[in-house]
């Protein structure tokens, strides 16, 4: 390439960098994090805590890792029935079940795992190691309580 030619990318590539060098997050070279400057509006955030269908009324507490959940079985009936929550592969997941009659629950997990409950209240734990869509179900009654969404 002539002398000519590499001039006229050298105007190309200064403006090519600048801009890539804008879109960074500017670091603080002694720790490698984020410098002080930066915008709350481009930070993220490292919670541990997970989305489920109890967060509006305050019926899941997040403690770490854990996350848990209040089940209850009223008759046929369970509460939630069939909504979503979503855990992290490895997070667990603590059930404080409530039940009128004892019964149990089958997670559709590898490797699957049961939950078996007396009547009053108890708790399980169910941790997932793989990501999708894992069902916790009762086979009497035939319900489905809940659907992991683990990522």
């Amino acid at each position: 390439m002539s002398g000519r030619g590499l001039a006229r990318l050298v105007p190309l590539v200064l403006v090519l960098a600048g801009s890539l060098s804008a879109c960074g997050e500017d670091a603080d070279p002694s720790t490698g994090s984020p410098a002080a400057s930066e915008s709350p509006s481009s930070s993220t955030s490292s919670s541990t805590s997970s989305s489920t269908p109890e967060d509006e009324s305050g019926g899941d507490d997040t403690e770490g890792d854990t996350v848990t959940l209040e089940v209850t079985r009223e008759g046929d009936t369970f509460t939630p029935n069939g909504e979503r929550v979503e855990l992290a592969v490895g997070q667990t997941l603590v059930l404080r079940l409530t039940a009128d009659e004892a019964g149990g629950l089958h997670v559709h997990s590898t490797p699957e795992q049961d939950l078996v409950y007396e009547a009053g209240t108890s708790e399980h734990e169910i941790t997932v190691d793989r990501p999708g869509v894992v069902e916790v179900e009762s086979h009497d009654p035939d319900s489905i309580v809940l659907q992991l969404e683990v990522r």
